[in-house]
Parts: C-alpha cells; structure tokens; sequence
C-alpha cells in the first residue's frame, strides 16, 4: 500500500502543479485525476468512470480575482481512491470528495499566503537582477504547492484507507440510497455553475435545443454535443459564406461584372 500511496500523492502534487509551472496541461481535471488514480489502484475504468462524475460538478469551478476555490484536485483524487477501494462507485466518491476538496481549500490559502512572501521578495531581487533568488522566488512557492496535495493525499492513503473504507462499508444502505441521490443531483449543480458562467442570449438556444433532445428524444450527453457542434459548425460556415459575399460585392465598381 505504501508504493500505491506514494504514486497516488504524486499524482495529486502534479496535478496542482498543472497551471503553475506545467503550463495548461488539464492535469488537474478530475477526469484525468481519476484515471490516473484508477491506474494506480488496478481499477482503470472504475477510475474513468468516478473522475467523468467528479468532472460534471467541478467543471464550472474556477479562482476568479483573489477568491481560492475549493481544491478539486486533492478531493477528486482522495474521492477517487476511497471510492475504488471500498468498492462502492461513484456516488460514495461524490459524497466524499466534496467535503474533502472544502476542507484542503483552507490549506491551499494558507500556502498563498505564505507565497505572497516570496512574491514580494521576488520583485526585490528582480530589481537587484539576483537570478538565482529570483529562481528560488519562484521554484520555493511551486514546491509549497506540490507539498500541500502530496502529504495529504500520501498521508490519507497511508494512515486512513483501511479505516475510511472500514467505515463507509459500515454505513447503512438507506444512507448510502440518500447519498445516491445527492451524489446524482451534484452534478446538475456543475453544469448550472457552468451556465451561469456562459449564459447569454446567442448561446440560450444551444441550451434549448439540448434541453429538448434530452427530454423527448432521450439524446445522451454525448449524441447532444455532437448535435449541438455540428450544429454551431453549419452556422459559422454560413456567417463566413456571407461575410466573403458582402467582401466581394463591395469591392465592385461601376462597370464591373460579377461573374460568381
């Protein structure tokens, strides 16, 4: 268990690191999280399947300005590996990882906070061109970072799996059904976030059309998406058609022929 802890922490550094020093990778997405996690534990689908759920509740999360959003990372990767261990799917990983990713929240400020420091400390030694200092400013605050999902993930998976799983198969089967259930509504909360984020009058027949494909024609999430992009693809071909048309029309002049 210590190698699959260790892997698994790892994992959960890295993937607080995407954004940081790893570029925009998507590392830190739950769906990537999970299988990952799911690798690790020798379950890759459960992995897959558990990370798409996390995916549809966080997927409209985002820090915006100063504001620390909760820590998907740590909790989709904890949610993950209790969920695949004690064997009981997504919906205990839904109720699980949640509360964990509020909770890691307040670690993640504490590290801002302290790499605030060595923000400030790095325009000091960018102005007295200590390039060395300035690395340090810089690779000091990364590795805060990388520490603040590695230790706990390693340490939860080292020191609680066995009690963690003990006690959600000691959990009784009508909490496990209300947890279903709320674990099944979360994700409406994700996609309602995201709406809110891209609502606007050209896009609302979007939603519309999807709304109607899923309530009478019972379109899966993946047959509306390609609906809906071969939809928007048509649309944006005829915008282009017209702006060429109009290009070309105003660039006759009297006597000209038009042969198109």
């Amino acid at each position: 268990m210590f190698i699959q802890a260790l892997l698994i922490g790892i994992v959960s550094g890295i993937g607080i690191l995407d954004g940081r020093i790893l570029g925009q990778l998507m590392l830190d997405r739950p769906l990537v999280l999970g299988a990952l996690v799911g690798l690790i534990l020798g379950d890759l689908k459960s992995g897959i399947i558990i990370g798409a759920q996390l995916e549809l509740i966080w997927m409209g999360v985002a820090g915006i300005g100063a504001a620390t959003p909760p820590d998907i990372v740590t909790g989709g990767v904890l949610g993950t590996a209790f969920a695949i261990i004690s064997g009981k799917g997504a919906e205990i990983a839904l109720a699980v990882a949640v509360p964990i990713s509020v909770l890691a929240q307040s670690l993640g400020v504490l590290v801002r906070i302290i790499n605030a420091y060595y923000s400030h400390k790095a325009d000091r030694y960018a102005i007295e061109r200590n390039y060395k200092g300035l690395a340090l400013c810089m690779w000091i605050p990364a590795f805060l970072f990388f520490l603040s999902t590695f230790l706990p993930t390693f340490l939860a998976m080292l020191l609680g799996a066995e009690h963690v799983s003990a006690f959600i198969n000691s959990i009784p089967k009508v909490v496990l059904d209300g947890l279903s259930v709320a674990g099944k509504l979360l994700p409406a909360i994700g996609f309602a976030l995201l709406m809110d984020m891209l609502w606007s009058k050209k896009v609302a027949p979007f939603f519309f059309v999807g709304f109607l494909l899923a309530s009478y024609f019972n379109v899966n999430i993946t047959g509306i998406a390609l609906i809906i992009a071969a939809i928007a693809m048509i649309i944006e071909f005829y915008i282009k058609d017209d702006k060429q048309a109009v290009v070309v029309s105003d660039n006759l002049v009297e006597g000209d022929i038009d042969f198109e």
